[in-house]
């Protein structure tokens, strides 16, 4: 077996951090659409509702996790009639579970709606798929990406990732870079644990790229053999310049040690 390694809080351990920008509390306003006060009035004759209010002019609907199928069987009596999305937030660290969320689209009506609900770790919810069909896979989605599996689920089965695939990579918990089983899996897969000392584990960091890796990228500045080794700081024949030959001129050709990082937002 390989060495477990603890993820809580792994994407605080990243090296970048967002330093410029935190994203504004969206303001809940007092319900006032004539059409949605009279859809509300009618919801609550039918099934306990435990907050309504607007957002940015949609109604949202919470409700308790036992009650999700009755108030969206009620929704499509009243022509909410088309589920276009639904999916989870990670609220595990902070709450100890998770928000989940119901996009509903009235066409008769003209209107949107979401339903949310919150469910505690190691909870059932119950799944919506035999009320709207489009369910189905966003539910495979959300057991895909957040280990939550709605019961009675028609086809309870991974939709992106393999069906052997350790973790749920959108849990907040999972390592940016993936773990130490994703690093290893393509490899493992495709070719066999005994060429893991031949091609060396995956590069998962989508935004890195190490010019002196001549067996994963691109020689920067001039071509080199396949895997030559290259020491930081040698001489080159040909300085590094962010300009093509016979290409479309800058002002002037950009050069590494002119480069400046921006440290704060102007």
């Amino acid at each position: 077996m390989r060495e477990y390694k603890p993820k809580t809080n792994a994407q605080k351990k990243v090296y970048y951090k967002d330093r410029f920008y935190v994203s504004p509390q969206i303001p809940k306003l007092e319900v006032t659409d004539f059409i949605y006060l009279k859809d509300v009035e009618s919801l609550k004759a039918q099934c306990p509702l435990l907050e309504t209010y607007e957002e940015r002019g949609i109604l949202v609907i919470w409700v308790d996790k036992d009650n999700i199928f009755s108030l969206l069987e009620s929704l499509k009596a009243l022509d909410y009639d088309i589920l276009s999305e639904m999916s989870a937030i990670d609220y595990l660290a902070q709450k100890g579970g998770f928000e989940i969320f119901y996009q509903l689209l009235s066409m008769q009506k003209k209107r949107r709606l979401r339903v949310k609900t919150f469910l505690k770790k190691d909870s059932k919810i119950e799944s919506v798929s035999s009320l709207f069909s489009s369910a189905n896979w966003s539910e495979r989605e959300m057991y895909d990406m957040f280990g939550i599996l709605p019961l009675n689920h028609p086809y309870p089965k991974r939709i992106l990732m393999p069906d052997d695939w350790v973790g749920y990579p959108l849990l907040k918990s999972y390592p940016l870079k993936g773990d130490e089983y994703a690093q290893w899996y393509e490899v493992d897969t495709i070719f066999g644990k005994e060429y893991r000392d031949v091609i060396g584990k995956e590069q998962r960091d989508s935004a890195r790229v190490d010019r002196y890796d001549t067996t994963r990228f691109s020689r920067l500045g001039y071509e080199v053999d396949y895997g030559e080794s290259i020491k930081e700081g040698e001489e080159r024949a040909h300085p590094i310049t962010y300009q093509e030959e016979e290409g479309v001129l800058f002002v002037s050709k950009v050069k590494p040690e002119k480069i400046k990082q921006l440290q704060k937002r102007k």
